[in-house]
């Protein structure tokens, strides 16, 4: 119910600032345009008459093109002060990042200042390879065929299930 109230309220508002507005713009143009009286004028009144309303054409015609450059060059603005609003805000592309090679000490000597003693070895934690292991492996891989074959049939998966069950 309230809604409705609240609606109807609105109408009503709407309505009357229509009403406004039409009765703005009479008493506009009855203040600006006095209702012409054409009857009794001789040719030259007319003429007179007609460059009066040409020159009041023209000033009016003036002041709309005025008034519409007004409304542009606000409406720029407006536009620009929405774009630095939207930048403030930090809505705006990060540049990219240049890469710099810099070992891990240097990096925590620049964040820590020159009190930092302590080096960072990154690469003694890492595992070590030998790289004869791996010689081993590709020389027991072999050709792979020759294991198909012999694993093939039922000999090959008996010593299959003899392997498994033997560990």
């Amino acid at each position: 119910m309230l809604k409705s109230l609240m609606l109807a309220k609105a109408q009503e508002d709407l309505e009357r600032e229509k009403r406004d507005r039409e009765d703005d713009k009479h008493n506009v143009l009855t203040e600006r345009v006095p209702p012409l009286q054409l009857s009794g004028f001789t040719l030259q009144q007319l003429q007179e008459l007609c460059r009066e309303l040409h020159q009041k054409v023209d000033v009016v015609d003036e002041e709309r093109y005025d008034i519409e450059y007004k409304v542009k060059k606000s409406q720029a603005e407006i536009t620009d002060l929405n774009q630095k609003i939207f930048d403030l805000k930090g809505k705006f592309k990060r540049p990219n990042l240049k890469r710099v090679r810099m070992s891990a000490d240097a990096m925590l000597r620049a964040l820590l200042g020159s009190k930092h003693k302590v080096s960072m070895d990154l690469r003694a934690n890492l595992k070590s390879v030998k790289k004869e292991d791996t010689d081993k492996e590709r020389q027991e891989v072999g050709d792979w065929r020759k294991n198909i074959e012999a694993l093939s049939g039922m000999e090959g998966r008996k010593k299959i299930f003899d392997s498994q069950g033997g560990q």
